[in-house]
């Protein structure tokens, strides 16, 4: 062979349209499945079998759910990332400090995956569960993110997402981004006022490893009333004092 073949491999296409669409339905019958992928029921079926028999999938009174074989891969992968473990216990101590929510944010593939989160007792609860995908542009921590990696990484996402709105206050704008990146850069903090959340706001900080390359970034959300867009020396302190002690830690592990 020459080289790889660009062409997707069907079948395996459909078994992880399958998965996602049991994750989507919250588990649901052979009939439901095919119609929601417009397949016949002997294909899906056939996808079925094998997923059950490889353990990616439970049948429980002819109803199909995604099973916790997910679970052990998705604790294998984040397991894999250093600042994972660095940055835990400091997440919950910002949250504990801040009584709000604190995050762990990573960038792949072009999006960011929240891999970690802490709530306090009073924090408003919020979609920042690990796992959870989010497009770069419309947060502080992918804002944070953004700002330190090379330009042209930059532009080669932007180019594969684009600046999807998700509210109206989102950045679609790739001048106004720009701006607002060099501002990160000046600063060395990120704001997001309600860009992903309508009522919610979110201050991040970036985390480098020891060569100075940005990893990721860990933030503190919550309601706007409570969280200003100028942050305060509490939540900002918080942050940086973590990414200190992080960022000591990644460089002398």
């Amino acid at each position: 062979m020459t080289g790889e073949s660009n062409t997707p491999v069907r079948t395996t296409a459909r078994s992880f349209d399958i998965i996602e669409t049991l994750r989507e339905l919250d588990g649901a019958r052979l009939t439901e499945i095919s119609a929601h992928l417009d397949l016949p029921d002997s294909t899906v079926y056939n996808h079925l079998r094998t997923l059950v028999e490889r353990g990616y999938v439970v049948r429980d009174n002819n109803i199909y759910r995604v099973s916790l074989r997910f679970l052990e891969i998705g604790e294998y992968a984040r397991s894999r990332r250093k600042i994972f473990e660095v940055a835990e216990p400091e997440i919950d101590e910002i949250a504990a400090e801040t009584d709000e929510s604190a995050s762990l944010l990573v960038e792949e593939d072009g999006r960011g995956v929240y891999i970690y989160d802490a709530q306090a007792d009073t924090s408003i609860p919020l979609d920042t569960h690990p796992g959870k995908h989010v497009a770069l542009h419309a947060t502080a921590l992918g804002k944070a993110i953004l700002a330190y990696l090379p330009e042209s990484r930059v532009e080669a996402i932007f180019e594969q997402r684009g600046l999807p709105a998700r509210t109206a206050k989102t950045i679609t704008d790739r001048e106004v981004l720009a701006t607002e990146l060099e501002t990160i850069r000046e600063t060395g903090f990120a704001v997001d006022s309600e860009e992903r959340v309508r009522g919610v706001r979110c201050v991040a900080v970036a985390i480098k490893n020891e060569n100075g390359q940005v990893i990721g970034a860990i933030s503190v959300s919550g309601p706007s009333s409570r969280i200003s867009a100028d942050p305060d020396e509490k939540h900002l302190e918080e942050l940086l004092r973590a990414k200190n002690i992080i960022e000591l830690k990644l460089a002398h592990a």
